[in-house]
């Protein structure tokens, strides 16, 4: 089925159809990105990650049915206009669930960079020779320019 297909398809719809469709999405999408957003902030960001393929699917099955909304929008209104406004007040409950995952979001990645540093860090002074060099003094090498591995099999 080509774009056009699935764009006429979705105008097609009768209005109930259409908006019960694009409530269902929204609020599974809600659902997914709180169930993520309350696992990092748990620490376990493992199980959060593992959210990501269905968070992605469902955002793009909402921007499809939200557009189709948006060019049928008259005619919801005239249909179904409690139905649209329920839609409204969904679509604000997301747009309040994004800005705290992305708040969540930006803290964890925050804090693993911070805690990467640290290691680093750690890391160069513990291999930093302790020796004297002949003026009485201690050496003192370049900083490090190597990097930090992590394996992430394990």
């Amino acid at each position: 089925m080509t774009a056009a297909q699935r764009i006429a398809q979705l105008d097609d719809l009768p209005a109930r159809d259409l908006i019960a469709v694009t409530a269902e999405t929204l609020r599974a999408l809600v659902e997914v990105m709180n169930h993520e957003t309350t696992l990092l902030r748990a620490g376990r960001h493992g199980e959060a990650g593992s959210f990501g393929a269905e968070k992605t699917r469902l955002a793009q099955d909402y921007v499809s049915y939200s557009r189709a909304v948006q060019r049928q929008l008259e005619r919801l209104n005239r249909e179904a206009p409690g139905q649209v406004a329920g839609l409204r007040t969904g679509h604000e409950r997301l747009a309040t669930q994004i800005g705290e995952n992305l708040k969540v979001i930006a803290t964890a990645r925050m804090v693993t960079e911070d805690l990467l540093n640290d290691v680093a860090q750690q890391l160069a002074r513990a291999n930093r020779p302790k020796t004297y060099g002949a003026a009485g003094t201690l050496n003192i090498p370049a900083p490090a320019t190597g990097g930090l591995a992590v394996n992430r099999a394990g």
